[in-house]
């Protein structure tokens, strides 16, 4: 559906019955996210809040929270994105059959950004405390924009072909922020508006910055897209949408006239303010840290404009589905950019970026005898240096051979890598190195370390269905309950450093190989509750990768060192929570409370979910 504007897209999916209107009074602090939260779990339709408290303004949430809506939007557009996507990974396509995408060049072209001249009329300046202030978590440090497209130009190339549009956290209230005059923009210097900031910075000039919100759907899922080389987010966000995007300058500020809310203002050189805490994506809060701050110089809202916000926290969110929806359009990419490589995933239960499985080509070794990962291991330094694949701490690669496997099927790809795995030889770190900005499993902000679990060849072990005994009555450990075939979680006791963990791991090892091998257990979880972390398969992977930084809490029985290569016979990975990682995303149990009103009778949820 090619929507001009927010409001259009709104009313064809109440039209079809893909949203539902509230029109009590909300509050913006915790309620309107915990309805959210609430309605998203239930895979409920898209929300409109009417009446917001505080501002005149609507606001909608939970547009992308299924892959049925996401699709529906996008209905008339799809196909074509797929072909042009495809064309820039593979041009020798179009020569092959020239007839067959002859129309999609000329889809390209029509997507082409359209400049108009002047402040839309229908444009309004405003504050940003006329706003809806949504404050998502109970220790969130303020309101923020959650569904930003922050727009920023090359100084040394400006013009819109040479931006950036990108999905950076916005603080607009709390902390050190002066309300109406400054704003937090959460950001590394490593992604696209870093990159102008710090060549702005060079130059001894501000960064002109400018951030949308709403506008087409099309606009919101640009900003996060991983695009090939050379197409820019505001071509791409004309194609998705059907529609040229429009903008205009006004004092060298870009404004989108498609958007619902534009802010613009100046980041200056080393200016910084604390940002945070907030509720991410990993299921934590991230803490404060000063990032940028932005200058406000003006606000405008469109007549009648609608916010759109989400809610971020432990998977799956509404973000699952923006996953979802960019690997169908660009899942063919990674073929192109990562040679060899048949699928890498980012497991959304781990919080994305902890996580990766994929599957490569192996054929450097095919006549040797002794089958060992080879072609695989160039495969994963090729994804943990692209990217942000460069954020994952884990990887679990296999080579695709006698039978087809998936790493969707997450449970039977994570076996097949257990059933095969040499613990003594494929077992590959990297120390010392970046992670997510928003993990605090690590030794610092963005500091941490990184495995690679490789394996090919035949199988070389039965995993275990049933704890094994020598799991049983260790001393220090109690309730080893499977996860599933060949990992066992077991409950450890509370600790104050790594030095009395090393000791904990060389008392548990001991006590495990007294006892006799193991091989049908690869993989033990050492955790904080047993019965939690078995409990899904999903509370296993978030627990484990999420908690655990490779380098400082993998341990092994009969762990060796062979040449600085590192090997054992069982693998243990200590995930209790440590001292240093920020505390998890609870509820607050007042504001659950207080939204049932919305869901009991006579509200305007009543009935519509099962509560």
């Amino acid at each position: 559906m090619r929507y001009r504007n927010l409001e259009e897209c709104i009313l064809d999916l109440e039209k079809h019955g893909h949203l539902i209107r509230i029109h009590e009074e909300v509050d913006p602090d915790l309620e309107m996210a915990a309805i959210h939260l609430k309605v998203y779990a239930a895979g409920g339709p898209a929300l409109l809040f009417e009446n917001v408290k505080g501002s005149k303004y609507r606001a909608v949430s939970n547009l992308f929270g299924t892959m049925e809506r996401s699709k529906f939007m996008f209905r008339d557009t799809l196909e074509s994105v797929q072909e042009v996507i495809g064309l820039r990974n593979d041009p020798m396509k179009a020569l092959k059959n020239p007839f067959k995408y002859a129309g999609t060049g000329l889809s390209a072209a029509k997507a082409l950004p359209i400049k108009k001249s002047g402040v839309p009329s229908n444009f309004e300046e405003i504050q940003i405390s006329d706003m809806p202030l949504i404050k998502s978590w109970p220790m969130d440090g303020g309101a923020f924009i959650t569904l930003p497209q922050v727009y920023s130009e090359d100084p040394d190339k400006p013009g819109i072909m040479n931006s950036n549009l990108g999905m950076y956290r916005v603080q607009i209230s709390g902390n050190e922020y002066e309300l109406n005059e400054e704003v937090g923009v959460h950001y590394q210097i490593h992604r696209g508006i870093g990159v102008h900031q710090h060549k702005a910075n060079k130059l001894g000039k501000p960064l002109k910055v400018s951030c949308f919100i709403g506008g087409p759907p099309s606009h919101t899922l640009s900003a996060v897209m991983p695009l090939p080389e050379g197409m820019s987010e505001l071509t791409f966000a004309g194609l998705l949408g059907g529609r040229n995007f429009r903008y205009s300058y006004e004092e060298g500020y870009c404004i989108s006239h498609d958007a619902d809310f534009v802010i613009m203002g100046e980041i200056y050189p080393e200016e910084t303010k604390p940002e945070g805490p907030f509720g991410d994506h990993l299921g934590y809060y991230s803490l404060t840290h000063p990032f940028p701050m932005m200058r406000v110089h003006k606000v405008y809202a469109r007549k009648n404009a609608i916010f759109p916000f989400t809610v971020v926290g432990r998977p799956p969110q509404e973000d699952t589905s923006f996953g979802a929806l960019i690997h169908e359009l660009t899942g063919s990419a990674i073929r192109q950019e990562i040679p060899g490589a048949k699928e890498v995933h980012a497991i959304d239960a781990a919080g994305v970026h902890p996580l990766l499985f994929a599957i490569g080509s192996e054929r450097y070794t095919p006549y040797q005898q002794v089958k060992q990962p080879a072609e695989i291991l160039t495969i994963a330094n090729r994804i943990l240096g692209t990217g942000q694949l460069s954020l994952a701490k884990y990887l679990f690669i296999a080579a695709e051979e006698k039978q087809p496997i998936s790493t969707h099927h997450i449970e039977e790809f994570l076996g097949y890598i257990l059933e095969r795995i040499d613990l003594h030889r494929d077992i590959h770190f990297q120390t010392n190195t970046t992670i997510d900005t928003l993990d605090y499993s690590g030794t610092g902000l963005n500091t941490g370390s990184k495995v690679i679990f490789a394996a090919v060849g035949d199988k070389k072990r039965e995993l275990c269905t049933e704890v094994p005994e020598p799991l049983k009555s260790l001393p220090g450990f109690e309730k080893a309950h499977m996860i599933m075939p060949g990992i066992v979680a077991i409950q450890g006791s509370a600790f104050t450093s790594y030095a009395e963990v090393q000791r904990q791991m060389d008392e548990l090892s001991a006590a495990i190989r007294e006892k006799g091998d193991m091989p049908s257990c690869p993989l033990i979880i050492v955790c904080d509750d047993s019965e939690f972390m078995s409990a899904t398969l999903d509370n296993f992977l978030w627990a484990a990768f999420t908690r655990s930084n490779p380098s400082h809490d993998i341990y092994g029985v009969n762990s060796f060192y062979a040449h600085k290569h590192w090997g054992c016979d069982n693998v243990i990975i200590d995930a209790r929570t440590k001292p240093h990682q920020a505390p998890p995303l609870i509820p607050d149990p007042e504001v659950e409370e207080k939204i049932k009103r919305f869901f009991n009778e006579n509200g305007s949820l009543q009935g519509r979910l099962n509560t």
